[in-house]
């Protein structure tokens, strides 16, 4: 497993993923604003390890005001949360965690600010372990939709990096594979940042799994010709419909998958569940900017003065989507009656959004 996030004596490290493959480098933070800045970076990513890496940024960020009065105390936690919320807005995992440690301290009406932040550091501790359970739970209800000598492909990287955990659609296999299953992935390289080449194929070879890279536009024509039995992506944030977001160019893959009869599932923590939202037309896309798309690492790709388009995240319709894979098991149209079965108004799907 590895580690993505953690917290030590008033640090919280980072897997510094912008640098991988090139070398392993991790990032100290001791100031919520370092976290916020490496969340915004992508130094960390993925919707469950940007919700952990959150609430120790929050812990991080009340640390030195342990000893003010409790409305000052409360008064800079909204202030910190704030400040998180607004570095990515799709995913929701985020805000998710922040609110369930803003709940925390509401519950405790009565407790000085010290005891408060002790609280909220357990709190976050929580939500780190809960998340390495719900990836190996994932992997676990997802392994039984993969047999022996399957090819899947992914797109995006929704591994261990993308997690406090095993991750979510890499659970899957790397829990098919401990079964004894030969799986072999097709990453998709994933652009314009190339999570998929960087970082699902950096952690598949760590991990001995077979992987090969995909150009992006490669990826509907391969899938017949190499005999893709399944497509497994992870997720940023499903609505009640089953609609879902997730990196760009998975709603491409998804209308491919269909042309060709693959089934086309999404894994993903009950934390990436937004309930509140009746379709997929409510989820913020984040629009991120246009260098990353005409200097990719620096290094110009297009003629000066031409602009570009970055959305971060596209929808797939639910129609398009086989089953959802989560730690509760696989959940298959319609989603909207299973989910809200499943995760209730009193579920943690329903917190935060």
């Amino acid at each position: 497993m590895i580690e993505t996030v953690s917290y030590r004596d008033g640090v919280v490290r980072l897997l510094d993923q912008t640098r991988l493959p090139r070398e392993v480098v991790h990032l100290e933070c001791t100031r919520a604003e370092e976290v916020a800045d490496a969340i915004r970076r992508l130094v960390v990513r993925g919707a469950p390890a940007i919700g952990v890496a959150a609430a120790y940024g929050l812990v991080l960020g009340l640390a030195a005001h342990r000893d003010a009065p409790r409305g000052d105390f409360l008064a800079r936690l909204e202030a910190v949360r704030d400040l998180l919320v607004g570095t990515r807005p799709t995913a929701v995992n985020l805000r998710w965690a922040l609110d369930r440690l803003s709940r925390v301290a509401a519950a405790r009406p009565a407790e000085p600010a010290a005891r408060l932040w002790e609280a909220l550091l357990d709190e976050a501790h929580a939500i780190r372990r809960e998340d390495e359970a719900l990836s190996r739970a994932i992997g676990r209800a997802g392994a039984a939709l993969l047999s022996d000598g399957d090819t899947i492909l992914t797109h995006c990287n929704a591994g261990g990096l993308a997690t406090a955990g095993l991750g979510t659609a890499l659970a899957v296999v790397y829990a098919a594979v401990a079964e004894g299953k030969r799986i072999r992935v097709l990453a998709d390289e994933t652009r314009p940042l190339f999570q998929g080449s960087r970082l699902t194929a950096w952690e598949l070879a760590r991990s001995g799994v077979p992987v090969s890279i995909l150009c992006d536009g490669a990826a509907p024509s391969v899938m017949a010709r190499e005999g893709v039995r399944a497509v497994i992506v992870g997720a940023d944030r499903i609505a009640a419909n089953g609609d879902v977001a997730n990196k760009i160019g998975t709603f491409s893959i998804a209308l491919a998958a269909r042309h060709h009869g693959i089934p086309f599932y999404v894994a993903a923590p009950s934390s990436t569940l937004d309930l509140s939202l009746s379709s997929g037309a409510g989820i913020p896309i984040e629009e991120r900017l246009p260098e990353e798309v005409l200097a990719p690492f620096g290094e110009p790709v297009a003629p000066p003065g031409v602009t570009a388009l970055n959305p971060a995240f596209d929808v797939t319709p639910a129609e398009f989507v086989t089953a959802i894979i989560l730690e509760k098991g696989v959940v298959r149209p319609p989603f909207e009656p299973a989910l809200r079965t499943l995760y209730g108004p009193e579920s943690r799907a329903n917190k935060g959004a």
